[in-house]
């Protein structure tokens, strides 16, 4: 039963998005906002070398948690400012908790709803997840093809179990994100003339290739549990 309480926490992250957007801050999230600030926010983070690495972490958490699209330019910055693996880890850090508090509001809130009306189909779609959500979540992280915060909100609805969620968010991550992080410490030049970065590393085959050699391995688990259970 869709209650006030449950609805609350997802009520709130849609609040702050209307107010993101609204105050003009969203817009300030793209490639020359960030070539316009570099030389302050570089001069910034040099003098708090404590705060900012914090700031940096909870901002990352934010725009994850209001499903904020451009993700890329935050883990840029992060390579930009902090450097690939300072940068990076902090990036990894505010993504997963972001992910989880979208994934709470959006399961409170929706969940329930789903079990009692979304019938046989989501019902072996729920059970399926219990078993192996891990490692399906493990995959797609691996290989984003799909958005973080569709992904996020997915698995809320499936009803995912947290640990596995987490988990799964955190490992799965790592690799795609420190790509990012990377890019971003090398490309200084190339944002302070206002340009964008070129992302076609992330998809090259020596990038690409592991990432998708790995979400593989990820759903080798899945593959042998499914045969053990054809053979029994």
């Amino acid at each position: 039963m869709l209650t006030l309480r449950r609805v609350v926490p997802l009520a709130l992250l849609l609040a702050g998005l209307g107010a993101l957007w609204a105050s003009g801050i969203a817009t300030q999230f793209n490639w020359p906002a960030l070539a316009r600030h570099h030389a302050m926010l570089t001069t910034w983070v040099a003098q708090h070398r404590f705060v900012a690495p914090v700031a940096y972490t909870a901002l990352y958490a934010a725009a994850t948690a209001l499903a904020f699209p451009e993700g890329a330019i935050v883990t840029v910055a992060g390579g930009l400012l902090f450097g690939p693996i300072l940068g990076g880890t902090l990036a990894i850090v505010g993504a997963t908790a972001g992910a989880l508090v979208l994934f709470l509001a959006a399961r409170s809130a929706f969940a329930g709803t789903m079990a009692s009306r979304g019938g046989r189909r989501l019902t072996r779609i729920r059970a399926e997840l219990q078993v192996n959500g891990f490692s399906y979540l493990l995959a797609i992280r691996l290989v984003p093809l799909f958005p973080f915060w569709l992904v996020n909100l997915a698995a809320a609805l499936a009803d995912m179990r947290l640990w596995a969620f987490a988990a799964a968010t955190l490992i799965g991550i790592i690799p795609g994100t420190f790509v990012f992080a990377w890019i971003g410490a090398g490309v200084g030049d190339v944002i302070a003339a206002g340009n964008r970065p070129d992302f076609a590393l992330i998809v090259s085959p020596p990038i690409l290739g592991p990432m998708l050699a790995l979400a593989v391995l990820a759903l080798l688990p899945v593959a042998w549990r499914k045969r053990k259970q054809r053979g029994g």
